[in-house]
């Protein structure tokens, strides 16, 4: 695999990733004057070759920083095995550059290292910046290559490929730890003990195919707390989604071959369960059995809505994973298709960090082997361009599956269909990528001119508060750059101060923002939030904001105007936005630091978008507020709630079974509980629904 030099919209000189857990250095423009004077240059020194190594001059550097890179892989290649390995090559700083893999390291390590070779200038540029370089010996070249994807997917070397993906898939959980197995929707890592299918693209098509598969074969969806306490049959079974094993309604037996029915279905065997319960329906239907027969029916009907309802669902393919690249404006999307049981399990398109001068097959064959390293692969693979080590790509993954798994690129038929169908969904996904990042562009360009801002921000933050009266506060930033908003950098903070007075907005923000800033100013001061435990996903957004928008007036932005100058920041740009008279939209007015405030016309595209980024960071508050205020209800109980004693709370969770169910409740049906008036059901339901800020 070829290294990768820079995201396609970052300049030559952008500065580099970090691979460590602590947070991204400061971009050089931006850096705060506490820094260590002696790290800001040494970055400085480093990035500082970058932009004198064009295309189309690169080979005339021999000297200086890239004559030092060629001594370090020279005394790597001494010590180089002939046999297979990884080997990842780091800068002074010891972060990981470039990580590789090949059947003989020191042959591949000594291509590097002749001065005169032909190189492209990325390679230029990570030879220059490499200092050391360290190796791992494998057993063979298909471990090897499985290595070096997780490598990869674990430290973000910036000269490969990067898979940028922050959203797990959905899968479909038959359990294996209880007598009566249950079917649910499943998330992260695979530690309970069952049978796991998918991935599925959506949550949407999981949920869809978990009701059809209870209409089909009548499995369980319950908890086993919930099954266990059962004295009667649910509504599901009423409504003939499930088979009622919590009563007997089914014995063992029964119940075991409808779950082994719904594995094999979901197995890929969908052909023969059909005609099985189509043999059953003949059968009861000959011997008059038109209730028993019904029931096939309507079980065979639910089958046939699962491949029906999924669009495209091929006739000779059973289970397959399809992917087409297509490039275009120095962007790769890599469109892929799940093809499980005879049906579509939905699709989804990945933009993939690759330099515009990757070919389709480069950006390919590093997805392919990152994509996989988390996921077990089908038994075909089917690709829209040849790579390079597809054989080997198919023995590896083979390994890892346990299992046959055949990698091709189709040529006729029903296959190469699908393929064509997969690359026209790329080619329209990143045209919508290319226009929403245009739009998002211009949005900020007209922002940074109408705030009078040196330059168009590549990062925002937008910071808001909620709580109710003071308790279970909670402070949120959201992220948004030039793609948008950028979630997997979101942070909530739970407010600590002790002597914080309850309900004091001004000194929640300035909580909030000391603890951001002094994170990012020494990573390693031992804040517990989530952004100093774990690395960032996405590192083409730089880790220091050009813009911070509190949510407020001119006191929210004198406080955290306080907190910037405490920390000796000077050159973050701030900005509070208050909310119109009677909260009205288009009404906001905007102030900034030594300057009249600010409105804009009611219509303006720059309004528009400050209060969208506005309405995010709410949104986001206001649902990490109250999953906290959920989590101390169900610790303290409904006391919590004024006027609501034990003899109350008994009988609302007599009436309504758990507190989900209450906080569901309106208001009408909290009053049909005995003992609770028409004024403490308002009083539960004001509770639970009242909108915090």
């Amino acid at each position: 695999m070829t290294p990768d030099s820079s995201d396609p919209a970052d300049p030559p000189g952008a500065p580099q990733a970090k691979t460590s857990a602590e947070p991204e250095a400061r971009p050089q423009e931006l850096a705060p004057p506490d820094l260590d004077p002696a790290n800001a240059a040494g970055e400085e020194d480093e990035e500082a070759l970058l932009p004198e190594l064009p295309e189309e001059s690169a080979e005339a550097i021999a000297e200086g920083p890239l004559a030092i890179g060629h001594a370090a892989i020279e005394k790597a290649v001494r010590l180089a095995p002939t046999s297979s390995g990884v080997y990842r090559m780091l800068n002074a700083a010891s972060d990981v550059l470039y990580v590789g893999k090949a059947k003989n390291v020191r042959k591949r390590l000594s291509s590097y290292a002749r001065p005169n070779a032909p190189h492209p200038a990325r390679i230029l540029r990570m030879i220059a910046a490499t200092a050391t370089v360290e190796i791992v010996s494998t057993a063979t070249e298909t471990e090897a290559l499985l290595l070096e994807a997780n490598l990869i997917k674990q430290l973000r070397p910036r000269f490969n490929v990067q898979l940028r993906d922050d959203k797990s898939f959905p899968y479909i959980l038959l359990t294996g730890d209880h007598w009566a197995p249950q079917i649910l929707k499943h998330r992260g890592a695979q530690s309970r003990p069952g049978r796991y299918f998918g991935p599925f693209a959506s949550a949407g098509a999981v949920n869809r195919t978990i009701t059809a598969l209870q209409r089909a074969f009548l499995i369980r969806s319950c908890t086993d707390g919930f099954f266990e306490s059962r004295t009667r049959p649910c509504l599901l079974y009423q409504i003939r989604r499930c088979a009622g094993p919590c009563t007997g309604e089914i014995d063992f037996p029964g119940y075991a071959e409808l779950v082994r029915e719904a594995t094999d279905f979901l197995s890929g065997r969908s052909h023969a369960v059909k005609e099985l319960l189509a043999a059953e329906m003949e059968k009861a239907s000959t011997e008059l059995e038109f209730e028993t027969a019904a029931v096939y029916r309507d079980r065979l009907a639910a089958l046939s809505a699962i491949q029906s309802q999924q669009g495209i669902n091929p006739r000779t393919v059973e289970e397959a994973d399809v992917f087409a690249i297509h490039q275009e404006g120095g962007y790769s999307c890599v469109e892929v298709f799940f093809f499980r049981t005879g049906q579509n399990w939905g699709n989804r398109a990945y933009f993939p960090r690759a330099e515009k001068s990757f070919t389709p097959e480069e950006v390919l064959s590093s997805f392919l082997a990152q994509f996989y390293d988390d996921k077990p692969p089908p038994k075909l693979i089917l690709l829209s361009h040849a790579i390079e080590e597809c054989e080997l790509l198919a023995d590896a993954l083979s390994v890892k599956a346990g299992n046959k798994v055949e990698v091709s690129v189709p040529k006729r038929g029903e296959k190469k269909e699908l393929i064509a169908h997969a690359l026209t969904n790329a080619r329209e996904a990143l045209g919508r990528k290319l226009a929403d990042t245009a739009t998002q562009g211009r949005l900020l360009e007209q922002l940074a001119t109408t705030l009078a801002l040196p330059q168009a921000p590549k990062r925002i933050e937008v910071y808001d508060n909620s709580h109710i009266q003071g308790t279970n506060a909670v402070g949120a930033m959201i992220v948004a750059g030039s793609d948008g908003f950028v979630k997997n950098q979101y942070r909530k903070f739970n407010i600590k101060s002790e002597g914080l007075t309850p309900g004091d907005d001004y000194a929640m923000m300035q909580e909030v923002l000391q603890r951001r800033f002094k994170r990012l100013l020494k990573p390693a001061d031992g804040d517990d939030t989530k952004a100093n435990k774990a690395k960032v996903d996405d590192d083409s957004v730089p880790q220091w904001p050009d813009l911070v928008i509190i949510d407020g007036g001119r006191g929210q932005l004198n406080a955290a105007r306080e907190i910037f100058e405490s920390l000796g920041l000077t050159r973050v740009q701030l900005m509070a936005v208050a909310k119109g008279p009677d909260r009205d939209a288009g009404r906001e007015t905007l102030f900034l630091p030594d300057r009249e405030a600010i409105k804009l016309e009611p219509r303006d595209p720059v309004l528009y978008f400050i209060q969208r980024l506005r309405d995010e960071a709410h949104r986001f508050v206001i649902g990490s507020h109250r999953k906290r205020r959920t989590k101390d209800l169900r610790e303290a109980g409904l006391q919590e709630i004024p006027g609501i004693g034990p003899s109350r709370k008994r009988a609302l969770l007599l009436h309504f079974g758990t507190l989900k169910e209450i906080e569901r409740a309106s208001i009408a049906d909290l009053g049909k509980v005995p003992g609770v008036s028409a004024e403490s059901a308002r009083k539960i339901f004001e509770f639970f629904h009242t909108q915090t800020g």
